[in-house]
């Protein structure tokens, strides 16, 4: 098995982004297509305003198959905020989120970032793992109705060195 943590940029990354999330939650956890709709404007907001000294975005590829994501968007003068990392399932088990996390956490602190935040949904107990296991820390949750579905909503944070 050959993996490799591109940057984002081959023609098809961007669509990939948005189609994989809206099959994954769906199958996974019944999510409606509001869910690829906030991915589609995540996406879309990255193309047109990236700077690339401020904002990044990564692709794992396993074999040549795109495999995960993850973007590094600015939210603040200090402040990165990691967005979309998603792992497919049949790639799962191999560290590709850890190493996407990686990605962005050492771009954002080669890009001069003194913090680093998250939002994501408590269902997603593997992507938390890997969250907490690089240093994040729960900051605040509050339940929400979002895509077709009630979820408990959660902010999380870590300081970059």
């Amino acid at each position: 098995m050959t993996v490799l943590v591109r940057p984002l940029g081959v023609p098809g990354d961007l669509g990939w982004v948005v189609m994989a999330h809206g099959e994954v939650y769906a199958a996974e956890y019944g999510w409606d297509a509001t869910f690829e709709q906030l991915v589609a404007r995540i996406v879309a907001d990255f193309a047109d305003k990236r700077d690339p000294a401020r904002d990044a975005a990564w692709i794992a590829e396993v074999d040549g198959r795109r495999a995960g994501c993850v973007f590094c968007v600015e939210a603040g003068p200090e402040t990165a905020k990691l967005r979309i990392l998603l792992v497919d399932p049949a790639f799962r088990g191999h560290g590709l989120g850890a190493r996407l996390v990686g990605e962005c956490l050492s771009f954002a602190t080669a890009a001069g970032y003194r913090r680093i935040t998250l939002w994501t949904n408590d269902v997603l107990t593997s992507a938390r793992k890997i969250y907490q296991a690089a240093g994040f820390t729960l900051d605040d949750e509050e339940p929400h109705d979002s895509f077709g579905v009630r979820l408990v909503g959660q902010n999380w944070s870590r300081d970059l060195p």
